[in-house]
């Protein structure tokens, strides 16, 4: 009675971290589930990282992360397989992969800095979410960062998550999360990291394919119901996705710039280097705090979106 089904996890999951979050006491007593999996590349990245041995050691590295994980998720599963605490604590583990409240509220931080202590409480907001050189950004490019980060993320730190845990539960969820941990650590191309984290980043690409189409379609779709463009949301999807330098970031960017109109992504600082990308959209590029806070809006009714598709998945299974 109390066994969940994958679908019905995820469901659950996205549920739960929407209405609570991942609790600070809990943060502060045990730490995170990323904390953690950055801990041990961590250790990995100082003990097998050498750029002169090319992409083995990396392959090495990540393989090591993945079966801790995958261990320590497989004996979670089965320590809560039965029972309604069971079924209570497989929830909350896995509602930890999920970040809707976090991603929210640091986006929500940047357009606050904004109106309230200007440009440069601004970039130390921004600085929080994003890679990129914020103190070349001007408003506008700090309001770009900010929304370019919420699409981004909604795919890989939303809807990607849930992807894998409807499809393979806590295991499927957690792997995932490590996939996407190693790219976001060492996935980079630097002279450090360019062939040790080759393998990080090939495969964060290929587990993050489905999601990103997802979190474009989410977005489109969302998009009608909360006063953006479905339909600038798609041309731009149809037109831009497959010109950004990510097979995957580009989806939900395009989708977020067609919808609220605006032009993201195109050239940016990460450091000093400069990033020749593609333009996502064809609108205005002066954003602004207001288009921040449109494309939280979107954010939430795109969020809504995959929980009643994963619901309506669920009561199909159920017939």
């Amino acid at each position: 009675m109390w066994h969940l089904s994958n679908v019905e996890l995820a469901l659950a999951a996205v549920l739960a971290e929407a209405a609570i979050g991942y609790p600070a006491f809990v943060h502060r007593a045990i730490g995170h589930p990323v904390t953690w999996m950055g801990a041990l590349l961590t250790v990995l990245d100082t003990l097998f990282n050498r750029p002169d041995l090319g992409r083995a050691r990396g392959i090495l590295a990540l393989a090591v992360l993945l079966g801790v994980t995958g261990f320590a998720a497989v004996a979670l599963d089965r320590l809560f397989a039965f029972g309604p605490i069971g079924a209570v604590l497989l929830v909350l583990t896995a509602s930890g992969l999920i970040a809707q409240n976090s991603l929210h509220r640091h986006v929500r931080a940047v357009a606050d800095a904004l109106d309230r202590d200007g440009l440069s409480v601004g970039r130390q907001a921004v600085s929080m979410i994003v890679g990129r050189n914020p103190d070349r950004l001007d408003e506008a490019g700090v309001a770009r960062a900010a929304i370019e980060s919420l699409a981004e993320n909604f795919a890989d730190g939303i809807i990607a998550p849930a992807f894998w845990l409807a499809v393979a539960g806590l295991p499927g969820g957690a792997l995932y999360k490590a996939v996407n941990t190693a790219d976001s650590m060492i996935g980079h191309r630097t002279p450090r990291y360019a062939a040790f984290g080759w393998a990080a980043a090939r495969l964060d690409d290929l587990v993050n394919l489905p999601a990103s189409r997802l979190a474009a379609l989410f977005i489109v779709v969302a998009a009608a119901v909360t006063g953006a463009s479905p339909r600038g949301a798609a041309r731009s999807v149809w037109r831009d996705a497959s010109r950004h330098r990510s097979p995957n970031a580009g989806w939900p960017e395009a989708a977020m710039a067609g919808a609220l109109g605006l032009k993201l992504a195109g050239p940016r600082f990460y450091g000093e280097d400069l990033v020749d990308d593609a333009f996502m959209g064809d609108g205005t590029r002066d954003a602004t705090t207001a288009d921040i806070r449109r494309a939280l809006r979107l954010f939430r009714a795109s969020c809504i979106t995959a929980w009643l598709v994963l619901f309506v998945i669920v009561l199909i299974c159920r017939v």
